[in-house]
């Protein structure tokens, strides 16, 4: 269990370091069943990140949370200087991963607060199954 002080230091980082993306839009996948040829699907993509070059705090984060991935930025070019940026590194979560993480930092955001709804209301209605999210409604009550 995550105590409320890490759950507020994590929202803070996101409000001050992280992105959320949200795109619905149609998407070309291939057909089900091995069938030859293309579909089209409404699709939601969502994810969220925070990129910086503080390895130990995202490593930190990772292991707190329990979700998503921790990769290395590719960065390209040099400063104006001709000095290279320093090396960044990215966490990052999609889908009900993503939804499990607003449900822990929805309490305390600010900022990212409408997208963190906006994730929140779609998982909502959705029977959800693997365990690896919490219950909304169970979460509110225990605040």
């Amino acid at each position: 269990m995550i105590d409320d002080t890490d759950k507020a230091y994590i929202a803070g980082l996101f409000d001050g370091e992280g992105s959320i993306h949200i795109r619905r839009g149609l998407e070309k996948k291939k057909k089900h069943k091995g069938k030859p040829g293309y579909r089209y699907s409404n699709s939601l993509r969502l994810s969220m990140e925070i990129t910086m070059t503080d390895r130990s705090v995202l490593t930190w984060l990772h292991g707190v949370v329990g979700v998503g991935t921790l990769t290395p930025k590719k960065v390209k070019g040099n400063r104006v200087d001709g000095t290279p940026y320093l090396k960044q590194w990215r966490w990052r979560c999609t889908f009900r991963d993503a939804y499990y993480v607003c449900c822990l930092i929805w309490p305390f955001a600010h900022v990212k607060l409408d997208k963190i709804n906006k994730i929140m209301e779609y998982y909502a209605d959705k029977k959800i199954m693997n365990g690896n999210v919490i219950d909304l409604e169970e979460y509110r009550n225990a605040r």
